[in-house]
């Protein structure tokens, strides 16, 4: 805007205009002055108005081409809002340049000080953090600071993977896995030193994989669905123990101190566990014991009873209602209704009446399986194996299931991770003969038409 000769411009007049014919900037001026020439008395008269400094220096921006001549009109006032707007309407009135015919369209008229009230907003909000941060906090407000600046910088990096941890993660015999960073440090601030943060929801770090097979496993969900995802892929490789879980809505980085304790006093064991799909509660499944065992994990395991060979002849449908057993179909990975149910199953006792009761040709096949869990070991992966002991397919773990739904005629799965109750229904399902998997979690029921195999316990039933 070029010099307006206002001490104060409150408002500026924008317009358009369009002339017939070639004019030239002072033809549109003198226009513009003659033509509302006392149109709206002597107290709003344009010429009077700039001599009393109420308006400013009217500024043109024009073009000329093929006859015709096009700009902008910029009329500066410090009347109020009103007057402003009747100038306005004013200028529009002009309807002749010269001999030419013209015709002025106001576009806007902009209030100039709302950008200084801008300036003075932001101007105003760096003088609040000046002072807020020279001001000498209250002993509590400083104790509160310096702690949680050391809990903070006590925030380490764990393994290759760089994972986000506590200090504690490699001396403690327990060990909280959480989302990410954000979890770590809230867990910090209120004293759990040994967490560790898996990162998000599509990959298992193999530093993860290798603490949970040697400390007791507390994981500590978001209560979302995101949260069970994390939980479906960490069983599906990795050894937990206990779940816990933050409010429904919330995320275990905005948990209070209460919040994150009594979230850890009620986690529960995992075969316990039941995701919130579909309004289901969290918390101990119907019929399970409602404990909270803080056992070392080689103790459990030795109390577990071992699995006896006859069929269990109870429906884990009839455990889940009338409703939903009848609307029982095969699911893929991402189904809400899919329950995490887990046991560590034992040793078959008549494991070699077992081996050698079937057909040499089946023998064989078994055996392709067993080296193809020895290749796989360490990979993350898992393969589709066909009644003649070739791989069908080799896919990662997380898309195991999906990858079962969608074939056919697959005599055997091996995979490197866990075998769940949820893959062995669905290879019930799809005809699938033999599992082979590095160990295999609690099942809820027992079938006598599938081989499950575990490397971890060497043995079949």
């Amino acid at each position: 805007m070029a010099k307006t000769y206002l001490d104060i411009v409150k408002y500026m007049v924008e317009a358009k205009f369009s002339i017939n014919g070639v004019v030239d900037k002072p033809d549109i001026i003198g226009a513009v002055f003659g033509q509302t020439e006392g149109l709206l008395g002597d107290e709003l008269d344009l010429r009077e108005l700039q001599k009393g400094g109420k308006i400013g220096r009217i500024e043109i921006d024009l073009s000329q081409s093929n006859n015709r001549s096009v700009g902008r009109l910029m009329l500066p006032a410090s009347l109020d809002r009103i007057e402003t707007c009747i100038l306005a309407a004013a200028v529009e009135s002009v309807d002749r340049v010269g001999p030419y015919e013209a015709q002025f369209n106001v576009e806007k008229v902009e209030d100039t000080r709302s950008e200084k009230r801008r300036k003075i907003l932001m101007r105003a909000k760096d003088l609040v953090k000046l002072l807020l941060n020279t001001e000498l906090p209250d002993s509590k407000e400083l104790s509160e600071i310096v702690q949680s600046e050391v809990r903070t910088s006590e925030i380490t990096s764990y393994g290759p993977e760089k994972l986000p941890a506590g200090p504690e993660v490699g001396r403690s015999p327990e060990v909280v896995v959480v989302e990410g960073r954000a979890d770590v440090l809230n867990l910090l601030k209120n004293d759990v030193a040994s967490v560790i943060a898996v990162g998000g929801a599509t990959a298992i770090p193999k530093s993860i994989i290798g603490l949970c097979r040697e400390k007791e496993v507390t994981v500590f969900l978001d209560g979302d669905r995101g949260g069970d995802m994390i939980l479906r892929n960490l069983t599906s490789v990795c050894d937990v123990d206990f779940v816990a879980r933050a409010p429904d809505g919330k995320e275990v980085e905005d948990l209070t101190r209460k919040e994150i304790i009594k979230a850890m006093r009620t986690k529960v064991p995992l075969d316990q566990y039941r995701p919130n799909f579909r309004g289901r509660s969290n918390g101990p499944q119907q019929g399970g014991e409602s404990r909270y065992s803080r056992e070392p994990r080689e103790q459990r395991q030795q109390q577990a009873p071992q699995a006896p060979n006859e069929t269990i002849h109870q429906d884990v449908r009839a455990e889940r209602g009338p409703t939903e057993a009848a609307n029982d179909a095969p699911r893929g990975i991402d189904s809400d209704d899919d329950a995490i149910q887990t046991i560590e199953s034992g040793p078959a006792r008549d494991e070699p009446a077992q081996v050698q009761q079937r057909p040499a040709i089946e023998s064989a096949v078994l055996s392709e399986l067993a080296s193809g869990l020895d290749a796989l070991s360490g990979t993350l992966r898992s393969r589709l194996y066909d009644n003649s002991g070739s791989v069908v397919k080799e896919i990662p773990i997380r898309d195991l299931l999906p990858s079962i739904q969608g074939s056919s005629n697959v005599y055997g799965v091996v995979l490197d991770g866990v075998i769940t109750q949820r893959l062995v229904e669905l290879a019930l399902q799809k005809g699938i003969r033999a599992i082979y998997g590095l160990r295999s979690n609690p099942m809820s029921r027992k079938h006598e038409n599938i081989i499950l195999y575990t490397k971890e316990q060497g043995s079949m039933q």
